[in-house]
């Protein structure tokens, strides 16, 4: 028997979440601990034996013989093959053709010919006796391989002749090899972006879908089945409505095109440079615009035409249209929002919504905005700052309390003092001249003045006298002369120094 066969009771599983539920292939591997191919080709036995929903009364043993029946050797002797070439010459150059169209056409002409899933094994054992060397066919528009070159394009900094080696992109579309390349500082994410923008409008569309290995600056998380893409690249496609469809980890043949491509870049391009030398970023890439432009002209060996003819030919009808705006680059990063209703971004803070206190947010970041998302939804947006350590803060982010704080000046502060007393004017001028900004002290001035609600204003203003002698002007020490009702007792007497004479003592005169 087959090795993807699994139990009658997940087949019937299977078949009722998807026929009766509708649920996605994905969903059913999940729920049933299968993979996604197995239930892939669960239903498309079940299609290929005449079963819909409900399922007809039989017992296990009757459904599996409906599922996976027996063919005879002797039958199987007795019929003629499917031409395997035509199939798949056609199934190879056809959009949208499945195994399952093509078995239903011969099932129409060979009525006692190969169930389906036969006809399947078959032809995927004609398949591997194929020249592993074939050409695979690309369709027209539909992908586009990116990735780096091994070597680098070293730059000569003309002040210091300091050395720095820049990485080269390369990007092949898969019907007609048309080339790009350019030389970019590193492979962070902002060039690879870069990359990919300046290689859309180089080709003057965009393809269906950009085929990336799993670099760490396209690829945040590599897996097999649900490969986590990063955000801004993720963004980027949206904008191009296209699609990132990343190889598979370690699977070189996946991007067979790109990995072709950056070999005949390092060999014709950058090979036939080697003897230059650049002084900067721009010229160097001239000099790659000038070898790109001759390799995409250059005749092909073995095939009519060059990769320029065969892309004006093919892949430039079958590609989208550019959007019509340039994508404007934006890095995404997560930040907790502080106790203060503030997230930091490159050491600045930017309010939002005070009631997000604590919440994760996705804060979206460009040259000159900065947006902060949560669950999806944009709850705040502010202009970028490059102030590091200082706050923007929004008056409709703020609590109630909050925004009247806010409105309080140094002078507001003076003149409500002067109301209690004329010491208590003198105690908050001097904690807001000895900050360095006034609104540091501002809470503290605060705390003094609604002493007075606690105690009376004369047992404040005499507080305040008591601690202008003893230089005591703090919160703290008022509040400590109030609870121990030292304000009720009269107050030292400075004493006074006597003029001590003495021979070591010129006095100020011996100066003049």
């Amino acid at each position: 028997m087959p090795q993807e066969r699994v139990t009658m009771r997940k087949i019937r599983e299977m078949l009722r979440l998807a026929w009766a539920c509708g649920q996605s292939r994905q969903s059913i591997a999940t729920s049933c601990g299968v993979a996604k191919t197995t239930v892939t080709k669960t239903i498309a036995r079940a299609q290929a034996a005449g079963l819909s929903w409900p399922l007809p009364p039989l017992d296990d043993e009757a459904l599996e013989r409906r599922l996976y029946p027996v063919v005879p050797h002797h039958s199987v002797r007795s019929l003629l093959h499917p031409d395997w070439p035509s199939l798949h010459d056609e199934l190879v150059s056809r959009k949208n053709l499945t195994l399952m169209l093509l078995w239903q056409e011969y099932k129409e002409r060979e009525t006692s010919g190969y169930q389906y899933s036969y006809f399947c094994d078959l032809y995927r054992q004609w398949h591997k006796r194929l020249d592993l060397s074939m050409r695979q066919e690309h369709r027209a528009g539909e992908k586009l391989f990116v990735d780096y070159c091994g070597d680098t394009v070293p730059i000569v900094d003309p002040a210091t002749g300091e050395v720095r080696d820049a990485a080269v992109f390369v990007a092949v579309l898969g019907a007609s090899n048309f080339t790009y390349a350019e030389a970019t500082w590193s492979q962070s994410l902002p060039d690879w972006i870069g990359s990919h923008v300046r290689t859309f409008a180089f080709l003057g569309g965009v393809p269906k879908a950009v085929v990336p290995d799993n670099l760490k600056s396209g690829v945040t998380k590599p897996c097999r089945y649900e490969p986590e893409i990063n955000q801004t690249y993720a963004e980027m496609a949206a904008h191009y409505e296209t699609a990132i469809v990343p190889a598979r980890v370690r699977r070189p043949k996946d991007k067979a095109k790109v990995e072709a491509g950056v070999q005949i870049v390092q060999r014709f391009i950058l090979a036939g440079l080697r003897k230059r030398t650049f002084f900067s970023l721009a010229e160097a890439n001239a000099a790659i615009r000038e070898r790109l432009e001759l390799l995409n002209n250059r005749p092909f060996r073995k095939l009519p035409g060059s990769r320029l003819s065969r892309f004006l030919e093919i892949d430039c009808p079958a590609l989208m249209p550019l959007p019509a705006t340039v994508y404007q680059y934006a890095e995404w990063k997560k930040a907790r929002v502080h106790i203060d209703y503030h997230v930091e971004v490159d050491g600045h803070y930017y309010s939002v919504p005070h009631r997000l206190r604590g919440e994760q947010l996705d804060v979206r970041i460009t040259e000159t905005t900065v947006e902060c998302f949560h669950r999806g939804n944009r709850v705040a947006s502010h202009a970028r700052s490059r102030i590091k350590g200082k706050p923007t803060t929004c008056d409709e982010h703020m609590p109630k309390a909050h925004r009247d704080y806010a409105e309080w000046t140094p002078q507001r502060l003076v003149s409500w003092a002067a109301t209690i007393g004329e010491s208590t004017a003198i105690v908050v001028t001097q904690i807001l001249e000895r900050r360095a900004y006034p609104e540091h002290g501002f809470r503290s001035c605060m705390g003094i003045l609604s002493l007075a609600k606690r105690f009376d204003k004369g047992r404040l203003e005499a507080a305040c006298q008591r601690a202008l002698l003893i230089k005591g002007t703090s919160y703290k020490s008022i509040k400590s002369i109030l609870e121990n009702n030292l304000d009720q007792k009269p107050l030292p007497q400075q004493p006074q120094l006597l003029p001590v004479a003495h021979d070591n003592i010129r006095g100020t005169n011996y100066y003049q």
